[in-house]
Formats: structure tokens, sequence, C-alpha cells
């Protein structure tokens, strides 16, 4: 135990994963498994009927023949039958094996968990319920008890509930260095996924700064953790307004084939009439790249790098003739000749051009856009 903060695999320099889903409630008309009513109160426990439930709580309660006594703190005694205890826990069945008997009686101790928390535990191991105020009370006692004495069925109970509701900004810390003790490794990844979403919150409260005194190198692995997390997400956003960066180009060479082809608004083919009540256009890059065009076709200045519009007019152009499919019956102006001057361009001018046009290409394919083959026939 007391190695698992160096040893846990979960803070290491990978992102944690997605915890799976919560199991669904039941669909089958029957109670949940684990899930009993009991008044107004919420147990949860095995499929059992009340009257069979009703006998291991009578048996445990009035200890008829008990031979087995566990002492807790503050002089509290618990009586039980080792035959239960043992069948319930292979911990407590070995124990049994090497405690001497006085007469018919065994006798030992569990301490640093409160009486009325190892009272439930033991009641558990009898009919398998508990009472949903009990379990809220001394959940995290009894995920201990449930490690330390090998009940999985408990500790799974503890693990659910804590996810259902239990866990908060300020118990997060302490109920993660639990969940390493304990080698519950998915209340782990959650208890790590929301000290990561709420980083400034949790570094606030009592449990971190008792954790930063007590275990500072788990302290340093969610500092390295959240570090990754950050980094990940600068780079997530950085593709993402690269993408962004590539569909805008892949619509402005949709939009540019559209007006040299079809014809918007006054820019258009010379053979084509542009009627008055012609419908709004549907692209979006076409107004700003209409006023591009325009502003191309009537500036003084077009030599590149000499107008800072041209050259991007330029730019589109070249892009243009190098996705175009069939530059002979283009109607974009200057196609053929960029198609021509791409032949005679230098290697590493040539290389960035296809590297661009490459994103472009996956880019559309991701976003489900239409072949630009389609486009340009």
């Amino acid at each position: 135990m007391d190695g698992g903060f160096e040893e846990s695999p979960l803070f290491g320099k990978r992102n944690s994963p997605v915890p799976p889903p919560l199991p669904q409630p039941s669909t089958t008309g029957y109670p949940s498994k684990g899930l009993v009513m009991n008044g107004s109160s919420l147990r949860r426990c095995g499929f059992v009927t009340t009257a069979t439930r009703d006998l291991w709580d009578r048996l445990f309660d009035e200890g008829y023949r008990a031979d087995v006594s566990i002492n807790t703190i503050n002089g509290g005694i618990i009586y039980a039958h080792a035959s239960i205890l043992g069948m319930a826990s292979p911990v407590f069945k070995s124990m049994f094996k090497q405690l001497k008997k006085r007469g018919h009686h065994r006798s030992f101790s569990i301490n640093g968990v409160p009486y009325e928390a190892v009272r439930v535990f033991i009641r558990f191991l009898y009919s398998s319920c508990i009472e949903q105020e009990e379990m809220e009370e001394y959940i995290l006692h009894l995920l201990v008890l449930s490690h330390a004495y090998v009940v999985p069925r408990l500790k799974e109970l503890c693990i659910l509930r804590l996810e259902e509701g239990l866990l908060t900004i300020e118990n997060v810390v302490d109920i993660l260095q639990l969940a390493l003790l304990c080698d519950a490794p998915r209340l782990t990844l959650v208890c790590h996924r929301l000290i990561l979403k709420s980083f400034k919150a949790v570094s606030a409260t009592d449990g971190w700064k008792v954790m930063k005194e007590s275990h500072p190198v788990l302290e340093k692995e969610l500092m390295q953790s959240l570090i990754e997390e950050e980094t990940m997400q600068k780079v997530q956003m950085r593709k993402i307004n690269e993408r962004k960066i590539y569909l805008q180009l892949y619509e402005a060479m949709e939009a540019l084939v559209h007006i040299y082809k079809d014809g918007c608004r006054t820019i258009g083919p010379h053979d084509k009439l542009l009627k008055g009540d012609q419908p709004p256009c549907n692209f979006a890059a076409c107004k700003a790249l209409e006023l591009l065009v325009r502003h191309f076709a009537g500036c003084k200045m077009r030599v590149p790098g000499g107008c800072i519009h041209c050259k991007r007019m330029w730019q589109l152009l070249e892009l243009h003739s190098r996705l175009c499919a069939d530059s002979d019956v283009c109607r974009v102006p200057l196609c053929w000749n960029f198609k021509e001057r791409i032949k005679k361009q230098n290697k590493k001018d040539d290389v960035k051009w296809r590297i661009l046009v490459r994103k472009i290409l996956r880019t559309k394919s991701i976003s489900g856009a239409p072949f630009f083959s389609s486009v340009y026939s």
C-alpha cells in the first residue's frame, strides 16, 4: 500500500483514458441488482426475499450462538459467527485458522475505524444489505474495510455510490488517495479527471494542502498531468484552428469556380447574361471573394508583393490551379498558366504547396465535403 503513489500508472505522460459508463438500470421490471426498498429508506441488497434478509439480520443483531468477538475503538464489541465471516471474506477465513480458541470463542480487533462503521460492515457480510444513510455516512470506512478484508461486492457498491454523487471538489483529493491505496482504478480515473477539470477550486481545499505536505510525489504527478492536459488542449485548439483555415480555403476554391463558371452578381463569364431576379448566392465565401476579384481586376499594382490583396488573389489562383482537375476547360483565369509555372517552380516552394493541398484535401474528407474533382468538372 505504501508504494501506491509512486507506482500508480495513472499519472504518466499520457492523458488518462475516459472511464467506461456506469451500469444502466435494469429494464426487466425487477429492481436493479443491489437495490431493494425497505419502507422509506433505500437498501442495497442482492435478490433475496425480505423474510430471508430479516432472518440474517436477526441472527447478527441477536448474536445467537456467536463464537467471535470483534473489538473496536473506544471499547466497543461486536459479536459474530466465524463460519459466516469466513465464508464472506477470505481474509477472515485465513485469520480464524491462525487464531487460538479460548474454549469455543475467538477474538480479534479492528482498529482505526469507528464502531458503527465496523458494525455496518459486519452486518453486510450477513445479509448483503446496507441502508443508504449508513452508506453515505461511513462510505470511506466501508471502502477501506471492503478492500482490506476482500469483500468485492461492498467495494463495488462504495465506488459506484461515490461516483453517483458523493464525490465533490472538497473531498476529491482525499478520495483519490484512498482509491490509490484501495486499488480502485476506475475511481482513481474519475477523481483524476475531476481534479484536472476543476483544478483551481480543488487546489484551494484543505485536502490539497494536507496532500501537498504528506504526499509531495502525488502532488508533483498531478501538476505534471495538469501541464500535459493543458498542452494537449493547446495542440487540439491549434489543430481545430488549422482545420478551419483549410475549410475556408476549400470554400474559397468552390466560390472561385462558382464565380467564373456560373456567374455571381456582377462578376461572371463573359458569355453569360446574369438575370436581375437571380436568387441569392449559396456560397458563404462568395461575397468576400467577389470583392477580392473586383479589386484584382482594377488594381494598378498587380505585381505579386506590391499589393497585399492582389498577392492573396495570386495565391488563391495558384492553389486553384493545383487542385483543378482539367485546366484546358477551366474558366478560372490563369489556371493553365499556373499549371505551366508549377513545372518550373523550385523544389522547396513546390513541397510547401503540395503539403497545403494535401492538408486541404484531408480536411474536406474529414468534414464530409464533396471531392474537388466533382467541383471542377
